[in-house]
């Protein structure tokens, strides 16, 4: 099945302690690439993440998001600076003995005064009941992704069908015009060559054969005319394959545009010089389309 190798998911899981969102972005690519970014609790799943988006994509640049809420991730602890303490209780016991004040200070007081505690964080590895939830939204997610390429597949697909069926009219409609552009082309080699020996004498009977057989030669686009029509044959058997046909179609194109260079150059018809232009312009869009097949 064809696919394109562009597409999003994401999926959103957890608890009441613990939310997990995932986001799934496919962009085209020559090979599989893969981009991380996620928490820092999760690098040791690196490798696990890249098996299963492996298990949905086989080409293209997949990014993966992963985000984490939730206070179970953090430890928070309490510290007091005991040496800021001190000196706070030093400068108060210089207070009372200055200004002659009675009773103590109430722990109120005390505990006012800045930077006398610190709170600090400190992540928590997660735990086997999230990670086992990850898991799954990354699926998910990912498995969202796959259904959005196999969709946009589906349309890129009828657009190759519609491609090839215009390109294997293009070729027939050459192939018929090919024995009148022939004819004409030797007409005209004839013409040049009487012109020429009306002018100058005939000196070497063979190497002018061997000129005329050149020229004539060079106007034939048989072959061209066969390997196109090969190319068009193998680009609608790979259409229909299951396994990635992205690259292989690309070298089909490139085939295809080759013959159709080809038969420009050697053409000197101005109907197969149209009917080439046409050819070259569905084989540029074909190209464009399967760059974002995987």
């Amino acid at each position: 099945m064809a696919k394109s190798m562009t597409s999003y998911g994401r999926a959103k899981v957890g608890t009441n302690e613990l939310t997990i969102a995932v986001e799934v972005k496919t962009v085209n690519h020559r090979y599989f690439d893969v981009s991380m970014k996620i928490p820092s609790q999760c690098i040791f799943l690196e490798d696990q993440l890249r098996r299963i988006l492996q298990t949905f994509f086989q080409r293209g640049r997949v990014e993966l998001y992963i985000q984490i809420y939730g206070e179970t991730l953090l430890q928070k602890t309490v510290e007091a600076n005991w040496d800021l303490v001190d000196q706070y209780m030093v400068q108060l016991q210089e207070l009372k003995q200055r200004y002659q004040l009675n009773g103590d200070l109430p722990m109120t007081v005390i505990t006012s005064f800045p930077e006398i505690f610190s709170v600090s964080e400190k992540e928590n590895n997660i735990s086997d009941e999230y990670i086992s939830l990850l898991m799954n939204a990354v699926n998910h997610a990912s498995k969202q992704a796959l259904e959005m390429r196999e969709k946009e597949g589906v349309s890129l697909l009828k657009d190759l069908r519609t491609r090839i069926h215009n390109l294997v009219q293009y070729v027939e409609k050459i192939k018929g015009r090919q024995p009148f552009a022939l004819t004409a082309h030797r007409e005209r080699i004839k013409r040049r060559v009487s012109d020429h020996f009306m002018e100058e004498p005939l000196q070497d009977t063979a190497r002018l054969y061997q000129e005329i057989v050149l020229l004539a030669e060079k106007g034939d686009i048989t072959e061209e005319i066969i390997r196109m029509h090969s190319h068009l044959a193998q680009m609608e058997q790979t259409i229909i394959l299951t396994e990635p046909i992205g690259r292989k179609l690309e070298f089909i194109a490139q085939e295809l545009l080759r013959e159709a260079n080809t038969i420009g150059s050697k053409s000197v018809d101005t109907v197969i010089s149209e009917y080439t232009i046409l050819i070259k312009s569905e084989i540029e869009k074909i190209k464009e389309q399967v760059q974002n097949m995987e």
